[in-house]
């Protein structure tokens, strides 16, 4: 028989003892995807670990608050930030408007503002006032100084894929003072002293949600599982081997949820068989019915057998 029992123990530990300063990877979370003039890239949200953040963000999505919203400020090596402005039309045409907000939401700091990971902005000196903006960390030196200023950044997802590239693009544009709130602006195809046009500004045309079980991104797989005690666990499986099989190694930052998420993994002990319903490869492509073998008790690796 094949168990989890070591490793649910393990994680029982480390919940116990805090551990998890470090950003999550998916676990039954939603994906956000952006299209932008720039690109396309997506967030995985931490609903688990910052619920009311997520929460308050993908009520933004739903309204279409982000729709046709424009990236503000660029600052190299630090951040990009948008979610503060969006292009609309009126009927002398179009204009540049502050995002219409929702009531701040209470601060829920948990993880490292490193590089990729995605965090709301607030005003200074209220460590409840985040809103719609957000910013993604272009630099792991971030978490010196934004983990600690009033009372720590909330981060709330990361950017997967190959989705930082974007960002170091956008991080190369020309930056234009347009005024105040718009001081570090980053332009598209601008020529320097020239009419800023709304086609020079980075813009999102388009916002997706996407409701996956797991996300294979940067050579690991990670999701939620079911072990067969009606609790899940936080696991990420690592593609060790492509050839002549695919095989993944569990690795040993596991930790217990609360409460188990509807969208699952499940894991039999009696014949060591893994199911994962669905996992995102990349921006537009999901597999499903990921079945694997526990090949490997000892070290805890598994064979993938099929996906769809």
């Amino acid at each position: 028989m094949y168990s989890f029992n070591v490793l649910y123990r393990f994680a029982a530990i480390s919940a116990a003892l805090g551990i998890g300063l470090f950003p999550p990877t998916a676990l039954a979370n939603r994906i956000a995807c952006f299209h932008s003039n720039m690109g396309n890239f997506c967030i995985e949200l931490f609903e688990s670990h910052a619920p009311l953040t997520t929460a308050n963000f993908l009520s933004y999505i739903n309204t279409e608050a982000y729709l046709h919203g424009i990236f503000h400020r660029s600052m190299p090596s630090f951040v990009i930030q948008g979610g503060g402005f969006k292009i609309v039309d009126t009927t002398n045409g179009k204009t540049l408007a502050p995002v219409t907000t929702s009531a701040p939401i209470k601060n829920e700091f948990k993880f490292h503002n490193t590089r990729g990971t995605v965090a709301m902005a607030k005003v200074s000196g209220d460590a409840n006032s985040a809103t719609s903006q957000w910013f993604v960390n272009l630099n792991d030196k971030n978490s010196e100084n934004l983990d600690i200023q009033n009372g720590g950044f909330t981060v709330f997802g990361r950017i997967i894929f190959d989705g930082m590239l974007i960002f170091d693009a956008i991080e190369k544009l020309p930056i234009v003072d347009l005024g105040p709130s718009l001081t570090d602006t980053p332009l598209v195809n601008y020529n320097n002293g020239s009419q800023v046009l709304f086609s020079n500004f980075v813009q999102i045309d388009q916002v997706e949600v996407v409701d996956t079980t797991g996300v294979f991104s940067e050579g690991v797989a990670s999701f939620a599982v079911d072990i067969g005690t009606n609790e899940a666990l936080e696991v990420k499986l690592r593609l060790i081997q492509v050839q002549p099989s695919l095989i993944f190694q569990l690795e040993p930052q596991i930790a217990s949820l609360p409460a188990k998420p509807s969208n699952v993994a499940t894991f039999s002990s009696q014949s060591g068989q893994l199911f994962i319903p669905s996992v995102m490869i990349d921006s537009s492509t999901i597999v499903k019915n990921v079945i694997m073998n526990l090949t490997d008790p000892q070290t805890y690796q598994f064979t993938l057998q099929q996906f769809e």
